[in-house]
């Protein structure tokens, strides 16, 4: 980076931003507070226009008209709408740059995005232009699992082999890190939004009941377990009788939703055991050592972490603040060059 660049830097708002599959956060260099919104925007079909983005798009959810449409981008980690995309990284850094102050809206922004390690080179291409769009002086891309290892802390600099799994919405990702870079990794498109459809698909098979996405998920933010316990919780629910057509409501227990879980995370499992399966032997002593840590909002499944140990025989950890450690591991990458250009996998000079 060259001297007027980092004078530039003094001046401006630089953005972190983890682009994930089921939220986008967001973050400001130098301020600790954090946008977090779901990854979700409502588009007038008509004319392409923009009506909603984050929170108030995911309510609209099951409730548009016809000529609205509430899109989730990003799906399994990849670019499933490239407007859509655009549209809700453009929103976040126009939102930031018209609440800044004089000075820094005539400076364009850094802005550093993460991303799952699956996503194309089109995919990239399409995230940096939609930075661009939006104002951005100079784009970082850099790899999800990278940013949650900087973010929880992991001593990624040493000899000493460490591991991550970071389970976001739409990926589980894998990575082995040993002298500061990525020396195994594995993307399971198996996370979160895998976790909302297998609740819905065992009310719908045992209860012949119905529910939307939105109730799966907070059930699963709420109650799930990934050990049971507390069989006498009972969870309301309701939706549409798949008999009769008409509103129904039922209960589940909490051990239910911990079945309903389990194949989800056996595939995590598996993915892992993967992985594993192909480190040399001195970095599994050093895993053994220091477990291997799990970032991203499925790390919040309670006992999750009892369960990958007991299954893999290897000390699990969750790591602090799980669901923000990309977004940590970015803004800590922002505020260090010299993390920041040893890790990125593409950036872009913006003229």
């Amino acid at each position: 980076m060259t001297f007027f660049d980092n004078l530039l830097a003094k001046f401006s708002n630089d953005i972190a931003i983890d682009l994930g599959t089921a939220n986008i956060r967001v973050q400001v260099k130098g301020k600790k507070d954090i946008i977090k919104e779901p990854s979700i925007i409502a588009i007038n079909t008509a004319n392409g226009k923009v009506l909603s983005v984050g929170s108030h798009a995911r309510s609209m959810i099951g409730r548009t008209p016809s000529n609205v449409k509430a899109i989730q981008p990003l799906k399994n980690g990849v670019i499933s709408d490239f407007n859509a995309t655009e549209a809700l990284i453009k929103h976040f850094i126009t939102r930031i740059n018209k609440d800044s102050g004089i000075l820094a809206k005539i400076i364009r922004p850094r802005v550093v995005i993460g991303v799952p390690t699956s996503v194309t080179e089109v995919e990239i291409n399409s995230v940096i232009d939609s930075a661009r769009s939006a104002g951005a002086r100079r784009v970082y891309i850099v790899e999800e699992p990278m940013a949650a290892a900087i973010g929880a802390d992991l001593k990624i600099d040493t000899a000493s082999g460490s591991m991550i799994v970071d389970i976001g919405g739409g990926t589980a990702d894998i990575a082995l890190i040993s002298l500061g870079g990525i020396i195994k990794d594995n993307t399971i498109k198996v996370a979160g939004d895998e976790m909302d459809n297998a609740i819905i698909d065992y009310v719908k098979n045992k209860y012949n009941l119905l529910i939307g996405i939105k109730l799966a998920e907070d059930i699963k933010i709420n109650y799930a377990s990934a050990i049971s316990k507390n069989p006498e919780t009972k969870i309301e629910l309701s939706g549409q009788d798949l008999i009769s057509g008409l509103p129904k409501s039922t209960k589940i227990s909490r051990p239910e939703v911990t079945e309903a879980l389990m194949p989800v995370l056996e595939k995590i499992i598996s993915g892992i055991r993967e992985a594993l399966e192909s480190v040399p032997p001195e970095i599994l002593s050093d895993l053994l050592k220091s477990g291997i840590y799990l970032s991203g909002g499925g790390a919040l499944i309670e006992d999750i972490d009892k369960l990958f140990s007991a299954k893999l025989k290897v000390p699990f950890k969750i790591a602090t603040n799980p669901s923000l450690c990309v977004t940590n591991g970015i803004s800590k990458m922002m505020e260090r060059v010299d993390l920041l250009e040893r890790h990125q996998i593409k950036d872009l000079i913006l003229k």
